[in-house]
């Protein structure tokens, strides 16, 4: 008994090529390198985000400090501590000079989703001084755990 040509059961496309496929062991083997490849590139690409972090506090602070100085040409003074950062985005009772807000939005948080550290007066004479905790949330600290501050 023929079957018809397009019944037949083969192996091969219709051009008389072998359909190709992957085998699981060649799976394994490409998912293997991929751990690999993983193992080795992620703990460096983590430091550099690490590190990152740093740098992104770093911007934030000198752009809370430009709100800052800004404040202070329209009111002639710092926010006070009571008054905190949150003067830069809502008008403080009593303050008809505040000519804000001086930043879109929110006052941001630092990159490890902390509130900034606002000191009146700063250290060494400056008049403030924004701070993030790090990594860690605790003064001082290395790497990825060392504080930034500004101005």
């Amino acid at each position: 008994m023929n079957r018809p040509q397009h019944l037949a059961k083969s192996d091969t496309s219709r051009n008389g090529r072998k359909q190709a496929g992957f085998t699981l062991l060649e799976l394994l083997v490409v998912l293997a390198v991929l751990g690999l490849v993983a193992a080795l590139v992620g703990p460096r690409l983590i430091g550099v985000l690490d590190r990152a972090k740093g740098d992104i506090a770093q911007v934030q602070i000198e752009t809370l400090s430009t709100a800052l100085k800004v404040f202070r040409l329209d009111v002639g003074r710092y926010p006070t501590a009571a008054e905190g950062l949150a003067a830069l985005t809502a008008r403080p009772s009593g303050l008809e000079s505040w000519n804000g807000p001086y930043l879109e939005g929110n006052v941001p948080e630092d990159p490890w989703q902390r509130p900034y550290l606002y000191e009146v007066p700063g250290k060494d004479g400056s008049p403030y001084r924004i701070v993030s905790l790090g990594g860690d949330g605790q003064p001082g600290g290395d790497g990825d755990a060392a504080d930034v501050s500004g101005p």
